[in-house]
C-alpha cells in the first residue's frame, strides 16, 4: 500500500464517522446481550432477505456460480451466526477462577469485556464471508465496528454499503468503500482493534500502523500450503478431494494447496487420477462449466500465467483466454524448486507437483520454508499422520480432506508466522473481540498486619512457610 494524497473530504469524513461510533461505544449501547442477539439476528436476516442480490453480485465480480456462493458465503455465516446466538450467554458469563487460600475470603473471576471500535479490513475472493464472519464475532463481544471491503470486488463493496446500514445500528457500525485512499485513511485513525485479511505484504503494513497506537491485531494472511501425498494413501480420493479444494473459486482461496509432495512412487497414478477429476468436475472443456469461476481482474491473470511460465512442464490443462478473465485447470510437474511459482501464493487454478522419496524428506521440504497456514496431508499410515503432526508447524493440519477446517466453527482458523496470528471462528471470534479482564474482590475483615510494614525476619518465615 504505496503513500497516496488523501482528498479532503475523506480526511474529514473518516475520522468523523469512528468519532461517531466511539460516542455510541461509550454509550454502552453495545453491551447488554440484548442488543448482541439482536444485531446477530439482524445480520441473518439479511442473508436471508437478500442472497439473489448476493449471488448477484459476487457473480459479477468472480463469477462464480450461485450454488458454490451460497454454500461458501451464505451458509457458513448463517452458521457462523447461529453457532454464536446460542452460546452467547455462556461465553459472556464471568469466569471464576480459584483463588490461593492465604487470600481468603475472596474471588477471583475473569470478565469478558469488548474492546471498543474495531476495524475490520476483508479482501475480494470470498468478498461477503471474509467481511461478515469476523464481525459475527465482533458484534458478539459488544463492538463497534468499521468494514472495510476490497475495491476489488466492487460489486460485493456496493452490497455492503448499501444494505448492512438497513439491517445493523448504523451508529454502531459502518462501511467505508474505496481503494488504498480510503485504506491508508483508516489506519491512519486510533483503533481498538484491528482484523485484517490478506497479503503478507500489506499485512506489514497494517502491523506497522497498529504499532503507531499499540493497537492488537489478528492477520489472515494465507501463504503457500503443501500438500502431502504418502504411498499409503487413497490415491482415487486424494486426486478428487486435493482438486476440490484447490479448484473451488478458481483456486483464489488462502487455503488451497499451493503445491503438491508427492511419493515418487505414486506420482503417475495419482496424476492420471487427478486429471480424471478435473473432467469429472468441470467436463472436458471447462471454459463452458456453470461451476468454474473466472480470475478477478486481468492484473492477477496475467500474474498467474507468468506463474506458469518456467514453472515446469503442463501435464494437463494450460488453456487460457484473457478477455474472459479465464485459466484452465491446471497441473505443472518437474516444477523446479526456484521457480516463482514455488516463491510466491498462486491464488489461481495451477498446481505444481513435485516428488519426494519419502514422509522426511517432505516434512524437511516444508520446515525449510514459511510456516504455511495449512499442512495437508493424504495418508492410511498412522505412523506417517502422527510425524505430519508432530514435525511441522502450520495454522492448521488437515488430514485427508483439505480446505475444510476454514469452515467449521468448533475450530479456531488462522495462522501462525508469515501465515498470520491469531485466530477466529465460533468461540475463537468472540474471544479475538473480547479483553479478558481479571477481576478480584475481598472483603475488608479479616485484616492482619501480618503482610503490613514493619516487616521482620520472623513475618518473612511465616508468609514463605504459609505460600
Amino acid at each position: 500500500m504505496d503513500a497516496v494524497e488523501l482528498k479532503p473530504d475523506l480526511a474529514q469524513s473518516i475520522p468523523l464517522a469512528v468519532e461517531r461510533l466511539r460516542t455510541s461505544f461509550a454509550s454502552g449501547r453495545t453491551r447488554p446481550i440484548e442488543f448482541r442477539l439482536q444485531q446477530l439476528a439482524a445480520l441473518a436476516r439479511l442473508l436471508d432477505d437478500c442472497e439473489p442480490q448476493i449471488c448477484q453480485a459476487i457473480r459479477g465480480d468472480l463469477g462464480r456460480s450461485e450454488i458454490e456462493t451460497r454454500i461458501v458465503e451464505t451458509h457458513l455465516l448463517r452458521r457462523e451466526i447461529q453457532f454464536a446466538q446460542k452460546r452467547l450467554a455462556k461465553w459472556m458469563k464471568p469466569e471464576r477462577v480459584r483463588v490461593p487460600w492465604l487470600l481468603w475470603p475472596s474471588s477471583a473471576r475473569i470478565h469478558r469485556e469488548p474492546f471498543g471500535v474495531v476495524l475490520i479490513v476483508s479482501p475480494w475472493n470470498y468478498p461477503l464471508q471474509l467481511a461478515l464472519a469476523p464481525l459475527v464475532g465482533a458484534l458478539a463481544a459488544g463492538n463497534c465496528a468499521v468494514i472495510k471491503p476490497s475495491e476489488l470486488a466492487p460489486a460485493t463493496s456496493s452490497f455492503l454499503a448499501d444494505k448492512l446500514p438497513h439491517y445493523l445500528d448504523p451508529e454502531c457500525m459502518q462501511v467505508v468503500e474505496g481503494g488504498p485512499s480510503e485504506a491508508e485513511a483508516l489506519l491512519t485513525e486510533r483503533w481498538d482493534y484491528i482484523f485484517y485479511t490478506g497479503s503478507p505484504r500489506i499485512g506489514r503494513v497494517v502491523m506497522e500502523a497498529a504499532a503507531k497506537h499499540l493497537t492488537p491485531v489478528t492477520l489472515e494472511l494465507g501463504g503457500k500450503s503443501p500438500c502431502i501425498v504418502d504411498r499409503s494413501a487413497n490415491l482415487k480420493v486424494a486426486a478428487r478431494r486435493i482438486m476440490w479444494g484447490k479448484l473451488m473459486n478458481a483456486g483464489q482461496v488462502c487455503v488451497a494447496s499451493d503445491y503438491l509432495l508427492v511419493d515418487e512412487t505414486v506420482e503417475t497414478e495419482l496424476l492420471t487420477h487427478m486429471a480424471a477429476a478435473i473432467k469429472e468436475f468441470y467436463g472436458e472443456d471447462p471454459r463452458k462449466s456453470p461451476d468454474f469461476a473466472r480470475i478477478v481482474n486481468q492484473r492477477h491473470f496475467r500474474r498467474i500465467m507468468r506463474l506458469i511460465e518456467g514453472g515446469g512442464e503442463i501435464y494437463s490443462g494450460g488453456e487460457s483466454c484473457e478477455e474472459e478473465l479465464y485459466i484452465a485447470p491446471t497441473i505443472l510437474t518437474k516444477t523446479p524448486i526456484d521457480a516463482p511459482i514455488m516463491q510466491e501464493e498462486i491464488f489461481g487454478p495451477v498446481l505444481p507437483v513435485l516428488t519426494v522419496k519419502s514422509t522426511d524428506e517432505a516434512i524437511a521440504f516444508i520446515n525449510k520454508r514459511e510456516k504455511p497456514l495449512a499442512v495437508y496431508l493424504f495418508a492410511e499410515d498412522a505412523r506417517v499422520k502422527r510425524q505430519v503432526i508432530n514435525r511441522t508447524s502450520s495454522g492448521a493440519v488437515t488430514i485427508n480432506y483439505p480446505s475444510v477446517q476454514a469452515a467449521m466453527t468448533c475450530l479456531p482458523f488462522g495462522g501462525v508466522g508469515q501465515s498470520g496470528m491469531g485466530a477466529y471462528h465460533g468461540r475463537a471470534s468472540f474471544e479475538t473481540f473480547s479483553h479478558r479482564k481479571s477481576v478480584f474482590m475481598k472483603g475488608t475483615w479479616p485484616d492482619p498486619s501480618l503482610a503490613y510494614p514493619p516487616l521482620s525476619r520472623l513475618k518473612e518465615r511465616i508468609i514463605r512457610k504459609l505460600m
